[in-house]
C-alpha cells in the first residue's frame, strides 16, 4: 500500500475494496464466495507511490472464478515467489518477480460489442499482505468484425440514448460529435438543427472509436493505440497490399502511361485494365477526351459507368472519388477493387490525350504452405516435411507452379522439417533413443545423372544433367520422391560450361618444289586443320581455308614449246578412266579416293553393291596417307552405291519379252559372245501415289546357263538403255503441306513465330501439278500455324517514353521523356528495375527543341496609378516590341514589326471612391444619387423617353423626356432641379414632379443643356442634345451658363474636370489650337464628334440608311407628327440606343495615344465598326425580346465581325403613333396596341383600362370599359373572347362602336381572361386582360386533350391534358392575374419543383421529356386574396417498336412450341423456309406504351378472313402459330402494332421448298497428261437454287453418275526415282542410293527414257544418294564398384554402388533416355563388410520403480557392439534386426493397507489455504491433510 492511499481505501487479507458505492453488508456475501470455492476479483487499479491524480477506477461487473481452476504449479509459483523483501530488492526485481505476488488473472469478461471492435477486461487480486506493483486490470480487444450496415455508428447509438433525457428542460435529438482532438473519448453531441454542442458523458463506452478513420479506441476513458493486428499497444500498420504487418511482397506497383490513337472509326479504346483486389489507384487524363469504365464481377457480372460528373460514388461495391476538370480528368480508388475494372477512353476531341496510371496490383498466385506430409515411419521416429503449392487467389484452387514463377516478387517458401511418430513401435515396446535422422533413417537427397555432352564441340559451350530428389530405406533401396522434400539443402546445378578451348583452325605447311625444271610449273602444299592440342584433326571452315597450289616460275628457259596453261600430271583418258575403274592414285592434293565395291546384297533378284569413299591426301615430308573431311575434296564424289542383279528368284518370271529387245537394238542373237545384257525384272515403284517409275534391271547372263555374271565379262558398249516404266498413277490422297517457320518476332520475352499450313491434292508427280484444298479435307489433326518463341525473359534495357510537348512554342526550348530501365518477362509482360540493372549508356531524357526565332510581340509595362485620388479616372502603361530569338534571348526590335496594338491595351478608365464637395466633410450617411453612366442616341420618332440621371441623350425633337433622379437617403420633397446652372421650377412646358421626377413635354432646341439633379450634398448631370433632320448635332443658343461651369461643379471644380479628361480632348479634330482648346474647355461635349461621325458615317448597313432617308423625308414632306407609312419603313430600326460612357471614353482614349497622322484613319475605321456592332446589337437584343409568334425575319445581313456589345436598344416607349394616315399605305398584318396606364383602385366604381392590366372589381363597381385599339392594312376586325369561348353580347355586356367591350353591374360569374383578337387578311393578333373579383387570384384555363406524335415542341394552357412522345419541348403556360400580381408555383405529383424548370411569365418548361418526366403538373397562384391551383396531366406515348433485347420473346416462342420452327418479324421482312407439311411459330416484337394493339395480315388481309389457313393467336397477339403448312399457306404475314403514339408494321415470309439432288459441274482432272486423267461429276444438294448441307438431301434419290475421261495426252518430259535402297549401316551416318532417270510418260500409258537434258530444262535433277541412320551408336557403360561402405542389411552384408550412364562408342556421354532401348547394368549389389560384424547387446534390468500399483517401470541399457571388439558402434549399423525394449512395466498388482502419506512438496500450503476438502488435493496430502 502507498502511504496515502487515499480515502476510502482500506485492505483486508489480500482483498482490496473501494468504498465509493460500496454496501457493507455485501462484505459477507462476499467472503462467503470465497469460503465457497469462489473468487472476487479485486476491484482497486494499482495505487502508485507519489502519482494520486488518477484516482480510482470504477468496474461495472464482476467475474466470479471457480477455485478449481487454480492448478498445481500456480500454487507452486505463487507460493515459491512468496518471500519477504525491502524496497531496493523490490525496485530491481523482475516482472515475474512481480507477478508472483498477485493471485492467477481472472477470465475475460464479456465483450463491449458484439461487432466492429470492442474491449474485454481481466482482474486479479493482490495476495500479498503489502501492495503489489502492477495493474490489476488488464484489456484487450474482441469481437473484430465488422458490423452489418444497418449497425450504425457506435458513437451515435450513445448520443440517441439520451434522446428521451430533458436537457435544460427540453428534449433534443442529439447527433456525435467526431474527431475531438482535445478529448476524443468524451461523449460530445450536437442537437439536430442548432449549433449546441454538449458534453453528455465524461467517457464513452468502451471499444468506440477515437477517430473516424483510425483503429484506435477509447477504454476507460484513454485512448488506446490499436494495430491493424486489432491488438492493443500494436503500432503495425498495413503496406501497399493491404497486408497487415506485411512487407509489399503480395502485389506489384504498376504504372505507366498511355496515350490515345483514336481515329473516325475508333471511337473509344482500352487505356488499362486493372484486376480485382488492387489498390491506391490513380489515374489523371490531360487532353480533350474523356474516361470511363466497364467493370467484370468474379460472377461475371458485367457494368458500365460513364463518369459523367465529379463526385465519389460506388461502382461494383467500390468506392470511386472522380474530378472533372476543363483540360483533364483525375480518377482515384482507394481498393481493395471487388471486380476487374476496365479504364477505357472515349474520343471527344481532335486533340491526343495521355492517361499516366499507378497502381499496386495483387499477385493473385502466391504461393502457399501446405501442411506436413505423413511421416516417414508409422513409429519408432521418423520426420515429415511441408512444401509449398502455388495458389490462384482467385479461384480459390491450386495451379501449376509456374504461375508463380512469372512474379520475380514471389519467393517459394523452404520446406519445414520436424520429427514425427517418436513413440515406440509395438514390437519392441520401448523407447528408441533420438539419434540424428541421417544415422538411423538417411534423408532423402539430391542425386545427379552424368553429364550430357557439351553442347559445343569448341570454343565454349554448355552441358547439363539430370538433378533428381531420392530416397533411401533401411534396406538400401533407392527411390526418386518429390523435389520438395529435398529442398532443405540446395539443388546441385543443372548446367555448367563446357569445351572451353579454343576450335581447331588451319595449318599451311611448306611449299613442295616447282613441278618442272624450267619454265612455268606448279607448287603445292599441305593445310591441315590443327586443334587446340597441336594434334591433326576436322571441323575448321572450309571457306576460310588457305588455298593449297600456286603457280611458279624456275629461271631456266625451257627449250620446247611452252604450254599454255599451267602443267599438271596430265595422264592419258584410258589412263585417268582406269585409276577411276581400278581405284585412284593418293596424291598431295587432296583427292576421293574410292574402296572396292561390296558384294549384292541380295542372293537373287536386284540388289545394291556399297563402297567406301574417302577424301585422302599424301603428306610429302611422311610419305603417308591421311584421312581428311569430305568438304576438303574437290570435284564430284565417285558413286557410293550402284545396284546389281542376282539372278531371278524361284518362280520369277520377268516381265520384259526379249523379241521387243531384239527389234529394239537389232537383235543380240547375232553377237556369239558367252556373256551379253539381259533385262531381269522391274525395281518396286519408287512412289505408292501420284505417278512413280519402275526401272528395268539390266544384268550380264552367261547365255548357256542363264546365270549372272560379273559385268566386266559383258561388253560396256553393248548395254542396253535404261527402261523406265509409269506405275502408281492414282491422284495423292489430300494431305497437309507445311512452310518453313518465320523468325521469331522477337529475340526475347516472348515471340511468335508462323508457317504456311495448306491442305493440298498432289494430282500428277511429272507436271508437280498440285491443287490447294478445302481444310476439312485432310484428315489428320492441322498442324500448328504459330507457336511461341524466345520465351525467356529479356536482359534489362532502356525503354524511352514519347518526348513531351517543347516547353515553348519558338525561341529554343527544351522537351523531356521518361526514360525507364526494364525487364521484358518470358509471360510478355514489363518488370520495372533500378537503373543499375541497364548497363547500356542511358538515352537522353532532354533535348533542344524549337530553335527558331519567336515572332515580335508587345512587352506590357504594369498599369500606372490612377490619375485622380477620387471619382473617375485613368491609368496608363507603355509597351516595347520585343523578339525572342532561337538562342533564348530577348532583344528589343522596331515597332513596326509588331502587329498595331489594341486601343484598350494602353489606356483604361479606374473609378475611386466619390469625392466630398469642397467645405463639407464626407459622411458615412450622405445622400447618394444612384446615377446611370450611359450615353444615348434616338434614332426613330417615339413620344415619350425615360432616362436616368447621370448619362448624355442625343434626342430628336418633339419627343417627351421623362428625367429621374433616383435619390437615398434624403426626403424626395428635398430633391431640386437646375438647367445650365439655373433653378428650375414647373411651366407649361417642363413639368417638375414632387417625387425626384423632371418632364419635358417637345423638345426644342432651347432645351438642349446640363440638368442637374440636386439631393443635398450629392449632385448628378444629364447632357440633353438635339439631332437635326440631316443627322447632324443642332447647335445649342447661348445659355446663361455655360456646360463648362455646369460639369466642373460635378467633380468639385474646373481644374479637376479638366484633368479628369483632358486625355480625350482633340482626338477628332483637325482645326487650329484655338479649336482644340475650346473643345478641352467644353468637357459636356466630349462625345459629340465621335455620335456625328457615328451618325455621318457611311458604313450603316444600307437598309439603316435608307430607313434614315425615308424618315427624313417623311418629316418633311407630311404634316400630321407621326405617319404610319414611314413607321413600315423603320420597322427594324432601333428606337434607342444605349451605351456604357465608359465605352466610349475607351475609345477616345485609344485614338488619343495614336500618332496625329494616322488619328483620322483609325477614327474612321473604329466608327465603322462601331456602327456595325449597334446594328447587330440592336437586332440579337430585338429577338430576345420578342416572342415568337411576334419574331419576323431579319431584312438586315450583317458582314461577320467580332461582337463587342457597345450599344444596346431600348424599347421603353409608351406608344407606336396611331392608326390612319395615307392612302397609299402598304399592307400589314394587324397589331394591337399595348398601352401602359396606372393601376386601377379598387374603390372605383367605373374603371376604364386597357389591354394588358389587371381589373379588380369591387363592391362598388359599376361598369367596366376594356380598351381593344389595333393598326393593320387592311383595317383589322376585332372580335372578344371569355376564358377562350366567344363573349355572348346582352343589355349588360356591350360592344362599343371604337371595339371596346363594357361590362355593366358585373358580377362574379363575368371573372375571367377577356381576349382581343384583332384579324385581317394578313394573319392576326390577340391580346389578354384580366377581371378578377376583388384581386383574387385567376388563371387562364384550357379543358381540351393535346396528342402530338410529330412536332419537335408543344405548347398548352394548364388544365389541358397532353400527350405526346418522347423527345420533345412541352411548354405548359400559366397566366395568372390578380391584384396585388399573384405570385406562381408550380407543382409536380403535389412535389413543389425547383426554380430550374421556370420560365419567364410563368410558363414550365420541359425539355427533351421522357417516360420519367410523366405526371400530373400543378399551378398554383396565390396573393393576399387567396390561391388558386390548375392542373394539366402529361402522358408520354411510346409509339410501337422492335425492342432492343430480344430475349423475352425468343424465351416465349421457345415455350410455346419446343421442337417447332420460328421466325421473328422485323419492319425489313424475314424469311423462314419450310418444307410441306410442318407447323411454324411466327413472333412480333414490340413495346410501347400504352400496350399496342397487334392485328395479324396474310398477304394483306387480316388472318380472321383467310381460308384454308389453320392458325392460333397466342401471348396476347404476340406469337402467330401457322399449322400443316402448305403451298397455299406461304407467302408474306405482316402483323400490326398501333397505339395513340403511331403504328408499326412489322413482316415475315414462309417459303414452302423442297430438297433435291442436282448434278453439277465435273470435279478437276485427276491427271494432268498420260492415260489414267478422269472427271467425276460433282452432286449437290439443293434448296431453291442454293447449295446446303447434304444431309437435307439424305432421303432423296440420287441421280446416276460415270466418269468422264480427260487430259490423255502425252506427258512433258520428267524426272522419275526409284526407291531408296537400304541404309549402309544401322547407326553412327550410312548411306542410301536411288536412281534417277528421265522419262516421257506417252498417252498410251508407256513411259520412254529420253536425254536428261529435256529434263533439266523442265526441273532440277532430284539427288540420288542421301545421309541415313544419323543417330549415334549408343552403349551402357558403367564405373567400378564403389567401397562397401552403404548401410548394413544383415550380418557382415552391406550395399555397394556404382554409376551406370548411357555413352557412344566414342566415349561421349549421352542422357540415360538415349540408352532406354538397350538393358541397363544394375548399379547396386550386396558385399561383405567388417563394418557391419554387428549385434545388439541389452544390460540387465533395473529396479521397479514402485512396489505395487500402476505406475512402476524399469529400464536397461541397449546398444549396439562390434562383434570383434565389443565396442558401441553406431545403432543404425544395427538396423537391420530388431532393437531390444529398453523399458517395461513392473509390479503391476494392486497395494493394499498403504500407509496415508504425502505425495506432493505444497501441502501446507494447502492446508493454510483450507483447500483439503478438495478431493484432488486431499489425496495427494492425506499425511497433511489427515492431521487436519
Amino acid at each position: 500500500m502507498c502511504a496515502d492511499a487515499g480515502p476510502g481505501l482500506i485492505s483486508s487479507s489480500g482483498f482490496d475494496f473501494l468504498l465509493s458505492g460500496f454496501d457493507p453488508s455485501l462484505m459477507s456475501d462476499q467472503l462467503s464466495l470465497v469460503h465457497h470455492g469462489y473468487k472476487v476479483p479485486s476491484l482497486a487499479p494499482c495505487m502508485v507511490c507519489g502519482d494520486q491524480s488518477q484516482g480510482a477506477v470504477f468496474l461495472r461487473e464482476f467475474t466470479l472464478i471457480r477455485r478449481e481452476s487454480l492448478h498445481e504449479d500456480f500454487l507452486s509459483d505463487l507460493l515459491n515467489s512468496h518471500k519477504t523483501e525491502d524496497s531496493s530488492s523490490r525496485t530491481a526485481r523482475s516482472e515475474e518477480d512481480r507477478d508472483g505476488l498477485w493471485d492467477a488473472w481472472g477470465p475475460w469478461s464479456e465483450c463491449s460489442r458484439t461487432c466492429g471492435g470492442g474491449a474485454s477486461y481481466s482482474l486479479r487480486r493482490c495476495l500479498s499482505s503489502k501492495s503489489c506493483e502492477g495493474r490489476n486490470i488488464r484489456y484487450r480487444t474482441c469481437s473484430n468484425v465488422d458490423c452489418p450496415p444497418e449497425a450504425g455508428d457506435f458513437r451515435a447509438q450513445q448520443c440517441s440514448a439520451h434522446n428521451d433525457v430533458k436537457h435544460h428542460g427540453q428534449f433534443y435529438e442529439w447527433l456525435p460529435v467526431s474527431n475531438d482532438p482535445d478529448n476524443p473519448c468524451s461523449l460530445k453531441c450536437q442537437a439536430k438543427g442548432t449549433t449546441l454542442v454538449v458534453e453528455l458523458a465524461p467517457k464513452v463506452l468502451d471499444g468506440t472509436r477515437c477517430y473516424t478513420e483510425s483503429l484506435d479506441m477509447c477504454i476507460s476513458g484513454l485512448c488506446q493505440i490499436v494495430g491493424c493486428d486489432h491488438q492493443l499497444g500494436s503500432t503495425v500498420k498495413e503496406d501497399n497490399c493491404g497486408v497487415c504487418n506485411g512487407d509489399g511482397s503480395t502485389c506489384r506497383l504498376v504504372r505507366g502511361q498511355y496515350k490515345s490513337q483514336l481515329s473516325a472509326t475508333k471511337s473509344d479504346d482500352t487505356v488499362v485494365a486493372i484486376p480485382y483486389g488492387s489498390r491506391h489507384i490513380r489515374l489523371v487524363l490531360k487532353g480533350p477526351d474523356h474516361l470511363y469504365l466497364e467493370t467484370k464481377t468474379l460472377q461475371g457480372t458485367k457494368g458500365e459507368n460513364s463518369l459523367s460528373s465529379t463526385g465519389t460514388f460506388l461502382v461494383d461495391n467500390s468506392s470511386v472519388d472522380f474530378q472533372k476538370f476543363p483540360d483533364k480528368e483525375i480518377l482515384r480508388m482507394a481498393g481493395p477493387l471487388t471486380a476487374d475494372f476496365i479504364v477505357k477512353i472515349r474520343n471527344s476531341g481532335s486533340a491526343d490525350s495521355t492517361v499516366q496510371f499507378i497502381f499496386y496490383q495483387p499477385i493473385i498466385h502466391r504461393w502457399r504452405e501446405t501442411d506436413f506430409f505423413p511421416c516417414s515411419a508409422t513409429c519408432g521416429g521418423g520426420y515429415q516435411l511441408t512444401s509449398a503449392e502455388c495458389y490462384d487467389l482467385r479461384s480459390n484452387r491450386v495451379v501449376a507452379d509456374q504461375y508463380c514463377h512469372y512474379y520475380p516478387e514471389n519467393i517459394k517458401p523452404k520446406p519445414k522439417l520436424q520429427e514425427c511418430n517418436l513413440d515406440p513401435c509395438p514390437a519392441s515396446d520401448g523407447y528408441k533413443q533420438i539419434m540424428p535422422y541421417d544415422l538411423y533413417h538417411p534423408l532423402p537427397r539430391w542425386e545427379a545423372t552424368p553429364w550430357t555432352a557439351c553442347s559445343s564441340s569448341c570454343g565454349g559451350g554448355i552441358q547439363s544433367r539430370a538433378v533428381s530428389c531420392v530416397e533411401e530405406d533401411i534396406q538400401g533401396h533407392v527411390t526418386s520422391v518429390e523435389e520438395w522434400k529435398c529442398m532443405y539443402t540446395p539443388k546441385m546445378p543443372i548446367a555448367q560450361p563446357c569445351n572451353i578451348f579454343d576450335c581447331p583452325k588451319w595449318l599451311a605447311q611448306e611449299w613442295s618444289p616447282c613441278t618442272v625444271t624450267c619454265g612455268q610449273g606448279l607448287r603445292y602444299r599441305v593445310v591441315l586443320c590443327i586443334d587446340h592440342r597441336g594434334m591433326h584433326t576436322g571441323g575448321c571452315s572450309p571457306k576460310t581455308k588457305p588455298h593449297i597450289k600456286e603457280e611458279c616460275i624456275v629461271p631456266t628457259p625451257c627449250y620446247k614449246p611452252k604450254e599454255k596453261l599451267p602443267v599438271e600430271a596430265k595422264l592419258p583418258w584410258f589412263k585417268q578412266a582406269q585409276e577411276l575403274e581400278e581405284g585412284a592414285a593418293v596424291s598431295e592434293e587432296p583427292s576421293f579416293i574410292p574402296e572396292a565395291w561390296s558384294a549384292c546384297t541380295v542372293t537373287c533378284g536386284v540388289g545394291t553393291q556399297v563402297r567406301i569413299v574417302r577424301c585422302q591426301v599424301l603428306l610429302s615430308f611422311s610419305q603417308s596417307v591421311a584421312d581428311l573431311p569430305i568438304d576438303e575434296c574437290e570435284g564430284p564424289k565417285p558413286a557410293s552405291q550402284r545396284a546389281c542383279y542376282a539372278g531371278p528368284c524361284s518362280g520369277e518370271i520377268p516381265e520384259f519379252n526379249p523379241d521387243e529387245t531384239d527389234g529394239l537394238f537389232g537383235g543380240l542373237q547375232d553377237f556369239d559372245e558367252l556373256y551379253d545384257w539381259e533385262y531381269e525384272g522391274f525395281t518396286k515403284c519408287s512412289e505408292s501415289c501420284g505417278g512413280g517409275v519402275q526401272e528395268a534391271v539390266v544384268s550380264c547372263l552367261n547365255k548357256q546357263t542363264r546365270e549372272p555374271a560379273e559385268e566386266n565379262l559383258c561388253v560396256t558398249s553393248r548395254r542396253p538403255p535404261q527402261l523406265l516404266k509409269s506405275c502408281n498413277l492414282d491422284p495423292c490422297p489430300a494431305r497437309w503441306e507445311i512452310g518453313k517457320w518465320s523468325p521469331c518476332s522477337l529475340t526475347c520475352g516472348v515471340g511468335l513465330q508462323t508457317r504456311d499450313v495448306f491442305c493440298s491434292h498432289l494430282l500428277s508427280r511429272e507436271m508437280n501439278e498440285t491443287v490447294i484444298l478445302a481444310d476439312e479435307l485432310c484428315r489428320q489433326p492441322k498442324p500448328s500455324t504459330v507457336q511461341a518463341c524466345n520465351r525467356f525473359n529479356c536482359p534489362p534495357a532502356w525503354y524511352p517514353a514519347q518526348w513531351q510537348p517543347c516547353s515553348r512554342t519558338c525561341g529554343g526550348g527544351v522537351q523531356k521523356r521518361e526514360v525507364l530501365c526494364k525487364q521484358r518477362m518470358a509471360d510478355g509482360s514489363f518488370l520495372e528495375l533500378p537503373e543499375t540493372f541497364c548497363s547500356a549508356s542511358k538515352p537522353a531524357c532532354q533535348q533542344a527543341c524549337k530553335k527558331d526565332d519567336c515572332p515580335s510581340e508587345w512587352l506590357l509595362s504594369d498599369w500606372t496609378e490612377c490619375s485622380t485620388s477620387c471619382g473617375e479616372g485613368t491609368q496608363t502603361r507603355s509597351a516595347i516590341c520585343r523578339k525572342m530569338l532561337k538562342t533564348g534571348i530577348s532583344t528589343v526590335v522596331n515597332s513596326t514589326l509588331c502587329p498595331p496594338l489594341p486601343f484598350s491595351s494602353s489606356i483604361r478608365p479606374c473609378m475611386l471612391a466619390t469625392c466630398a464637395r469642397p467645405g463639407r466633410p464626407s459622411t458615412k450617411h450622405s445622400p447618394h444619387i444612384a446615377a446611370a453612366r450611359k450615353v444615348y442616341i434616338q434614332t426613330r420618332r417615339q413620344r415619350k423617353l425615360h432616362f436616368v440621371v447621370g448619362g448624355f441623350a442625343y434626342l430628336l425633337p418633339k419627343t417627351a423626356v421623362v428625367l429621374r433622379c433616383p435619390a437615398r437617403r434624403v426626403r424626395k420633397p428635398l430633391i431640386t432641379w437646375e438647367k445650365d446652372g439655373q433653378h428650375l421650377i414647373s411651366s407649361t412646358h417642363v413639368t417638375v414632379a414632387p417625387f425626384g421626377y423632371l418632364k419635358i413635354h417637345r423638345l426644342k432646341p432651347s432645351d438642349a443643356g446640363v440638368y442637374t439633379c440636386s439631393a443635398g450634398p450629392a449632385r448628378e448631370h444629364f447632357v440633353i442634345k438635339l439631332i437635326g433632320g440631316n443627322r447632324k448635332l443642332v447647335a445649342r443658343p447661348l445659355s446663361p451658363r455655360s456646360e463648362e461651369e455646369v460639369l466642373a461643379g460635378r467633380k468639385g471644380g474646373p481644374k479637376e474636370a479638366l484633368q479628369t479628361h483632358k486625355h480625350q480632348n482633340g482626338i477628332f479634330s483637325n482645326g487650329s489650337k484655338a479649336e482644340k482648346r475650346g473643345l478641352a474647355a467644353n468637357p459636356g461635349s466630349r462625345y459629340d464628334d465621335l455620335v456625328s461621325r457615328l451618325l455621318e458615317q457611311g458604313g450603316w448597313p444600307g437598309e439603316l440608311l435608307a430607313s434614315w432617308e425615308a424618315q427624313d423625308s417623311a418629316e418633311r414632306n407630311t404634316t400630321s407628327e407621326e405617319d404610319p407609312g414611314a413607321e413600315q419603313v423603320l420597322l427594324h430600326l432601333p428606337f434607342t440606343m444605349v451605351t456604357e460612357q465608359r465605352r466610349l471614353d475607351d475609345i477616345l482614349g485609344n485614338l488619343s495615344q495614336q500618332p496625329e497622322e494616322l488619328r483620322d484613319l483609325y477614327s474612321k475605321h473604329l466608327v465603322a465598326q462601331l456602327a456595325q456592332e449597334i446594328f447587330r446589337s440592336h437586332l440579337e437584343h430585338q429577338d430576345t425580346l420578342l416572342k415568337p409568334s411576334e419574331r419576323r425575319t431579319s431584312p438586315v445581313t450583317l458582314s461577320p465581325h467580332k461582337h463587342v456589345s457597345g450599344f444596346s436598344s431600348s424599347l421603353r416607349t409608351s406608344s407606336t403613333g396611331d392608326a390612319g394616315g395615307g392612302s397609299r399605305r402598304p399592307h400589314r398584318k394587324p397589331t394591337i396596341l399595348r398601352k401602359i396606364s396606372a393601376a386601377q383602385q379598387l374603390s372605383a366604381s367605373e374603371v376604364v383600362t386597357h389591354l394588358g392590366q389587371t381589373v379588380a372589381l369591387a363592391s362598388g363597381t359599376l361598369s367596366v370599359l376594356l380598351h381593344c385599339e389595333a393598326i393593320g392594312h387592311p383595317r383589322p376586325t376585332i372580335s372578344w373572347a371569355r376564358n377562350g369561348e366567344e363573349v355572348q353580347f346582352s343589355d349588360r355586356i356591350l360592344l362599343q362602336p371604337d371595339d371596346s367591350l363594357q361590362i355593366l353591374a358585373p358580377v362574379e360569374a363575368d371573372v375571367g381572361f377577356y381576349t382581343c383578337n384583332a384579324t385581317n387578311a394578313l394573319g392576326y393578333d390577340s391580346v389578354s386582360i384580366a377581371v378578377t373579383l376583388a384581386g383574387k387570384p385567376l388563371v387562364k384555363t384550357s379543358r381540351m386533350t393535346v396528342i402530338n406524335t410529330e412536332k419537335p415542341a408543344v405548347t398548352v394552357d394548364i388544365g389541358s391534358t397532353i400527350k405526346t412522345v418522347q423527345g420533345v419541348n412541352v411548354t405548359i403556360n400559366c397566366q395568372v392575374a390578380g391584384v396585388p400580381e399573384a405570385e406562381v408555383t408550380w407543382f409536380r405529383n403535389k412535389s413543389k419543383l425547383g426554380s430550374p424548370h421556370h420560365l419567364h411569365e410563368g410558363s414550365l418548361l420541359l425539355t427533351n421529356v421522357s417516360s420519367s418526366d410523366q405526371g400530373l403538373y400543378s399551378c398554383r397562384a396565390a396573393n393576399l386574396h387567396g390561391e388558386l391551383t390548375e392542373s394539366t396531366q402529361l402522358l408520354i406515348l411510346d409509339p410501337p417498336q422492335v425492342p432492343t433485347q430480344l430475349e423475352d420473346i425468343r424465351a416465349l416462342l421457345a415455350a410455346t412450341g419446343p421442337n417447332l420452327p420460328s421466325v421473328l418479324t422485323s419492319p425489313l421482312g424475314t424469311q423462314l423456309v419450310l418444307g410441306p407439311g410442318n407447323s411454324a411459330l411466327l413472333g412480333c416484337p414490340i413495346k410501347g406504351h400504352p400496350v399496342p394493339n397487334i392485328t395479324w395480315f396474310h398477304g394483306g388481309q387480316p388472318i380472321v378472313t383467310a381460308t384454308g389457313l389453320t392458325h392460333h393467336i397466342l401471348a396476347a397477339g404476340q406469337i402467330l402459330q401457322v399449322a400443316n403448312l402448305s403451298g397455299g399457306s406461304q407467302g408474306e404475314f405482316s402483323c400490326l402494332a398501333q397505339n395513340e403514339a403511331g403504328v408499326l408494321m412489322q413482316k415475315a415470309s414462309l417459303v414452302i421448298q423442297d430438297y433435291w439432288w442436282s448434278v453439277d459441274r465435273l470435279a478437276t482432272c485427276s491427271a494432268s497428261c498420260g492415260n489414267r486423267g478422269v472427271q467425276q461429276p460433282r452432286l449437290r444438294c439443293l434448296l431453291n437454287s442454293t447449295e446446303v448441307n447434304p444431309a437435307h438431301c439424305a432421303g432423296k434419290v440420287r441421280p446416276a453418275v460415270q466418269p468422264i475421261a480427260c487430259n490423255r495426252r502425252d506427258c512433258p518430259s520428267r524426272w522419275m526415282v526409284t526407291s531408296w535402297s537400304a541404309c549402309t549401316r544401322s547407326c553412327g551416318g550410312g548411306v542410301q542410293t536411288r536412281r534417277v532417270t528421265c522419262q516421257k510418260l506417252k498417252a498410251s500409258g508407256i513411259s520412254t527414257p529420253v536425254s536428261n537434258d529435256m529434263c533439266t530444262q523442265v526441273a532440277k535433277r532430284p539427288v540420288d544418294t542421301q545421309a541415313c541412320n544419323q543417330q549415334l551408336c549408343v552403349e551402357w557403360a558403367f564405373s567400378s564398384w564403389g567401397q562397401c561402405n552403404g548401410p548394413c542389411i544383415g550380418p557382415h552384408l552391406a550395399v555397394q554402388h556404382r554409376q551406370v550412364f548411357c555413352q557412344t562408342r566414342d566415349g561421349i556421354t549421352l542422357p540415360s533416355e538415349q540408352c532406354s532401348a538397350l538393358p541397363r547394368p544394375v548399379s547396386t549389389q550386396n558385399c561383405w563388410s567388417e563394418a557391419c560384424s554387428v549385434h545388439w547387446r541389452v544390460s540387465l534390468w533395473t529396479l521397479c520403480t514402485a512396489t505395487c500399483g500402476n505406475y512402476g517401470f524399469q529400464s536397461r541399457r541397449v546398444e549396439c557392439v562390434h562383434a570383434r571388439t565389443n565396442k558401441a558402434v553406431p545403432e543404425h549399423l544395427c538396423s537391420w534386426g530388431p532393437r531390444p525394449a529398453n523399458w517395461q512395466r513392473c509390479n503391476i498388482t494392486p497395494c493394499e493397507n498403504m500407509e496415508c502419506r504425502d505425495t506432493t512438496r505444497y501441502c501446507e500450503k494447502v492446508k493454510q489455504l483450507k483447500l483439503c476438502q478438495l478431493s484432488q488435493f486431499k489425496s495427494r496430502c492425506c499425511g497433511t491433510c489427515g492431521k487436519a
